[in-house]
């Protein structure tokens, strides 16, 4: 008898591709990040729909400031139009957002807008949404790992006394579910320093379809694929 298929409680996705999508139909890089935005949507929709928990989207990294500053400013432009237009969406959906990344370095008023919505929808019992912006999975854990160090430093903790626990406690997912599945676009088959700690036992799965083209349908597929793989942990079958 088949088994049931799984729905992954956690779902991560780089969504690569953006300006290549642009390039090729002869658009600006611009408008490749504004259809990808609207992707996103439409894809946080179908993955509340098909009983996902937990999406993390990696939206900008701590690598994507070398990028040019038209760029970059159309990129931090975008995150404000969605932080601003997003909250009665969240109420509808009952979403719950969080920003993972370092925050500190973004304008203040994307900060506060932030800060808004997060507090918004922190009681909102449907799919939580998690957006990394200017997140970088080793500086991520360099800031954790600091926080730590501060403790010792107070006096208040001492190395020995640090578990796997305390670790994942510091960092930007505390209390947050390990990715089950982590989606990659556009061909690119790296992580690119995309949470590092928690992918640890994350199955990844690599499509050659750009973001702005990225579908349910490949959501499924994803998903069909997870389902075919043997999981083991410590040598145990998941």
């Amino acid at each position: 008898m088949e088994t049931d298929r799984v729905i992954p409680q956690h779902v991560a996705i780089i969504m690569d591709g953006n300006g290549r999508w642009a390039k090729a139909k002869g658009l600006p890089r611009n408008m490749g990040h504004a259809q990808g935005a609207r992707v996103v949507e439409r894809i946080l929709e179908d993955a509340d729909h098909m009983g996902i928990r937990y999406l993390t989207v990696y939206a900008f990294s701590t690598e994507n400031w070398s990028r040019p500053d038209p760029e970059v400013k159309a990129l931090m432009n975008l995150l404000r139009t969605y932080m601003k237009t997003s909250l009665a969406k969240c109420a509808k959906n009952n979403v719950c957002i969080r920003v993972i990344g370092d925050k500190s370095r973004l304008d203040e008023d994307l900060q506060r807008a932030i800060a808004g919505l997060e507090e918004a929808t922190k009681e909102n019992t449907g799919i939580h949404f998690q957006i990394a912006i200017n997140y970088g999975g080793r500086d991520e854990i360099v800031r954790g790992v600091r926080a730590l160090g501060e403790r010792i430093a107070a006096g208040e903790l001492r190395p020995e006394e640090i578990t796997e626990q305390m670790i994942a406690a510091s960092i930007d997912t505390a209390g947050l579910p390990d990715p089950d599945l982590l989606i990659r676009t556009c061909g690119e088959e790296r992580i690119s320093n995309f949470l590092l700690w928690q992918g640890a036992y994350t199955e990844l799965y690599f499509t050659q379809a750009a973001w702005p083209d990225f579908t349910k349908e490949e959501l499924e597929r994803a998903i069909d694929a997870y389902n075919r793989r043997e999981r083991r942990y410590g040598g145990l079958k998941g």
